[in-house]
């Protein structure tokens, strides 16, 4: 081979090989779909901030969340007040994920990897769309089969016949890629279940001077009073024979104190007729009045609507003989105490407009009837004890 015959040769090697590779790597950019590599964020330009609307689906079940009045709302929900920092979480953790794995595969493959299409079929994705303020979808997401961690042969665990636990999930962020990546979190909170995304922190009544139940049969109804926070509580109208007994009545002197529901349905017409087990009555030493009707006990839970309402106190009445400097700082303080107890009466009175479906182990130890709450009478305990 001559010198002109070489040169000739070693052009053409790296002609083909300058070909070859810009075939790779435009083959590899059409297959990968972005070209997102292992290491770099899911969503890399996810606007957090613009994010107004996030509608999640999987199979036939949907819900949607979106921002009304600087307010998130759950739309299935007739706009209740949605977990902000539930939601704030998602947004944050799908900002900051980081691609663990990728894997190319094929259309056939799609339903293997649980990334169909959400819809009545099997093997369909959970779908994440993020829509601005006019309803436009800024990214969508597919969240398909969880990624399996298997303990290995050398690992404690390697004898058992166990299928793992999920420590990562299978995604897919454009339409028509061929690449599925691979996050390092199983992204369980992303359920299309609108009572997983309220807001559950409503009601909650403080420094109660006076409690009633009343019932259908008004034998069983009752009433506890105190005169002040540091009183003892007293049973109104008192039989000759009715003692009250301070050990049973714990349960029933902090009503609604922390109290959380499973669900909400609005309220209406037809749904006032099923609030028919027994009505709870309660006078705080701040002026406020609930009114609380519960319904009859279904699946392990009440239905229960609060009627709120306030006496608030417009100005402090001075005390004898004070300062004047005393008096400002004695003023301000009644202003601050007010305001935040108008700020509580608009924001619990906002909660009205709905039923809560609230767990039989929060309501059921409020509705002791009369003779549940007295000491039992002399002979029978004396009875008892000789026995």
């Amino acid at each position: 081979m001559n010198r002109k015959q070489f040169i000739i040769l070693l052009v053409l090697v790296v002609v083909v090989g300058v070909a070859g590779l810009w075939v790779r790597q435009h083959g590899s950019e059409s297959w990968h779909g972005g070209g997102k590599s292992i290491g770099g964020k899911l969503l890399p330009d996810l606007a957090v901030n613009d994010i107004a609307q996030i509608i999640i689906k999987s199979g036939t079940a949907d819900v949607t969340l979106a921002r009304k009045d600087n307010l998130w709302r759950v739309r299935e929900r007739a706009g209740y007040p949605a977990n902000f920092s539930q939601i704030s979480a998602m947004l944050l953790k799908l900002g900051d994920i980081k691609i663990a794995q990728t894997e190319e595969i094929g259309p056939s493959q799609l339903g293997r990897f649980e990334l169909l299409p959400p819809g009545n079929g099997t093997n369909t994705a959970t779908q994440i769309e993020f829509m601005d303020q006019n309803g436009k979808v800024m990214k969508s997401i597919l969240l398909g089969k969880k990624h399996m961690a298997r303990p290995s042969a050398n690992s404690q665990f390697g004898g058992m016949d166990d299928a793992g636990w999920p420590d990562g999930r299978f995604v897919m962020t454009e339409a028509g890629s061929r690449t599925v990546e691979v996050v390092a979190d199983p992204l369980d909170d992303a359920q299309p279940k609108p009572e997983g995304w309220l807001n559950k922190d409503f009601v909650k009544i403080e420094k109660p001077l006076s409690i009633s139940v009343q019932f259908a049969d008004a034998t069983n109804s009752w009433k506890l009073f105190r005169n002040s926070e540091t009183n003892e509580w007293q049973l109104a109208n008192a039989g000759t024979n009715e003692v009250l007994d301070t050990s049973k009545i714990s349960s029933v002197t902090s009503p609604f104190n922390y109290a959380s529901f499973n669900d909400v349905t609005v309220a209406g017409k037809e749904s006032e007729a099923s609030t028919n087990e027994a009505v709870v009555t309660v006078a705080t030493a701040d002026g406020f009045d609930y009114v609380i009707s519960i319904g009859q006990k279904q699946n392990e839970v009440y239905p229960v609507r609060f009627a709120i309402t306030a006496q608030l106190a417009a100005e402090r009445v001075p005390g004898k003989d004070e300062k004047a400097d005393e008096k400002a700082k004695l003023d301000k303080a009644f202003k601050d105490v007010q305001t935040k107890l108008k700020e509580k009466l608009d924001r619990e009175q906002a909660f009205t407009n709905w039923i809560y479906q609230i767990p039989t182990y929060t309501v059921d130890s409020l509705l002791k009837h009369r003779k549940d709450l007295l000491e039992e009478p002399k002979k029978e305990a004396d009875a008892k004890s000789s026995n």
